[in-house]
């Protein structure tokens, strides 16, 4: 008896151990590793018949939980804001949670799709006062990522941001990622 339990604790360590070294090789592949990025989105912004091109600048922190999920959190903020007809459009901030599903190849260029949530708020001010619509919606999208060294990548996506019956945000970004 006095051996089995000898075994037990050698063959728990070892468990331990190789599965602490597992996580270690998974990190340093990028699978399992953190991410952290900078975009900026070209929005247009449709609401009613006003058509705005605005811009904005974001960041993105996330984790590969495998070769092809990502887990995100994004956040930004307007940067150019557009006037048409008396009246300036921006989008003020945006936030959000989204899953990036990647096609893992061999190639430098990794598309994905992304799919979740955000949470923006618009703006459109005149003489007239300000009105602002501050909305949850799905969001979805395209992009690539395209590896330039091996913690340094570049992407290119499009995004469905939000939409409903008043106002349609589409987004267009580029960015720098940074892998950990």
């Amino acid at each position: 008896m006095k051996h089995v339990r000898s075994i037990a604790v050698i063959f728990a360590t070892g468990m331990a151990a190789a599965g602490a070294a597992s996580a270690q090789d998974i990190y340093k592949s990028g699978v399992g590793g953190l991410y952290t990025g900078l975009n900026y989105t070209f929005m247009n912004l449709e609401s009613g018949n006003a058509d705005a091109d605005v811009g904005t600048l974001s960041a993105k922190v996330g984790v590969m939980a495998t070769p092809y999920l990502g887990i995100e959190a994004r956040g930004g903020f307007g940067v150019d804001d557009d006037r048409i007809g008396g009246v300036d459009y921006s989008l003020d901030n945006f936030f959000g949670g989204y899953a990036t599903f990647n096609l893992a190849n061999e190639s430098p260029i990794t598309p994905y799709a992304i799919l979740g949530f955000t949470r923006v708020e618009i703006e459109a001010s005149s003489f007239l006062g300000t009105a602002t619509e501050d909305e949850t919606d799905v969001s979805y999208g395209i992009g690539m990522n395209m590896e330039f060294a091996p913690n340094l990548s570049g992407n290119l996506e499009y995004m469905r941001y939000y939409e409903d019956s008043n106002a349609e945000v589409d987004g267009l970004g580029v960015g720098i990622q940074f892998n950990f």
